[in-house]
């Protein structure tokens, strides 16, 4: 992995309760709906595991 691109990566905030992390944590899940990526964070993601397994948009959940 390139450390400056670790340097420099942007901030990455959970969809659903807005928590930030520096860079994108790998424990975190990455949902494509309508085009767009949306990241949430462990606690959100194990909340509302059944929703994502399912593929609902996390505007269902």
């Amino acid at each position: 992995m390139d450390p400056e691109a670790t340097e420099n990566a942007t901030p990455v905030t959970c969809a659903r309760c807005g928590t930030a992390a520096d860079g994108t944590p790998p424990t975190w899940t990455c949902s494509v709906e309508n085009g767009s990526r949306r990241y949430f964070c462990d606690d959100c993601a194990r909340a509302n595991l059944r929703a994502i397994e399912s593929r609902l948009d996390s505007s269902w959940w």
